[in-house]
């Protein structure tokens, strides 16, 4: 049985009737994002509750094996970043066991979102898409799609379908656009209906940004 991570949880009113299951990035924690949820200015009539679980402790290749919070390893052969399969899947694991509480909880896997900033990303993409239940949303900011080249044989048919959006600053000098624009090409290719969008930033979130995943979900949620 996989051990729960510990999250920061926020409900926006009582009785929740969504979730969302927010990834951060690479060595930062669950607090990263918690900043959002107000900024999202969600209505009254959804109150969601925003569950920001933190990563596990690893050693990092790519940052000289130091430990810090991570879904997975990150490896940097031949200048091109790759990512740990065996540590994706394990997070993996680790997000569906967060899905499984949310539908313990009386939620439905139709009522969960999974969201996620870079790394975190990539794990929402990579669970999500996997996922046996048709989820409400996937939310994807400054990432890609991991372990690209097994997703055709392990999508789930239930997702097929799954709204996805994707976002990403055009000057992101740890993730170039362009590796999250080809992410997004072999999604399309493979029929998912991605809602993508481009700022003018770095690795970072912005204003703009925040208010067009605040009308996303707004509308996968029931709520426009």
């Amino acid at each position: 049985m996989t051990e729960l991570l510990d999250a920061i949880e926020i409900e926006t009113g009582p009785g929740p009737r969504a979730a969302v299951i927010w990834m951060h990035g690479l060595g930062a924690d669950g607090h990263d994002f918690e900043p959002i949820v107000p900024e999202l200015a969600l209505p009254d009539s959804l109150p969601v509750r925003f569950v920001f679980p933190h990563a596990p402790m690893r050693p990092v290749t790519i940052n000289a094996g130091m430990v810090m919070r991570a879904w997975y390893d990150v490896g940097g052969q031949g200048g091109t970043r790759r990512e740990d399969e065996q540590g994706v899947r394990a997070s993996q694991r680790a997000i569906e066991a967060l899905i499984e509480r949310e539908k313990k909880r009386g939620l439905t896997a139709g009522q969960i979102v999974l969201a996620g900033f870079s790394q975190g990303g990539a794990m929402a993409l990579q669970t999500g898409l996997r996922h046996p239940e048709r989820l409400a949303g996937l939310l994807v900011l400054s990432s890609f799609l991991p372990l690209p080249d097994s997703l055709a044989a392990e999508a789930s048919p239930a997702n097929r379908d799954v709204p996805i959006f994707m976002a990403h600053g055009t000057h992101d000098p740890l993730i170039p656009v362009s590796r999250a624009r080809d992410s997004r090409d072999r999604l399309l290719a493979l029929g998912y209906r991605v809602q993508w969008r481009e700022y003018p930033m770095a690795h970072a979130v912005c204003a703009e940004e925040i208010a067009d995943l605040s009308a996303w979900l707004r509308r996968v949620l029931g709520a426009a």
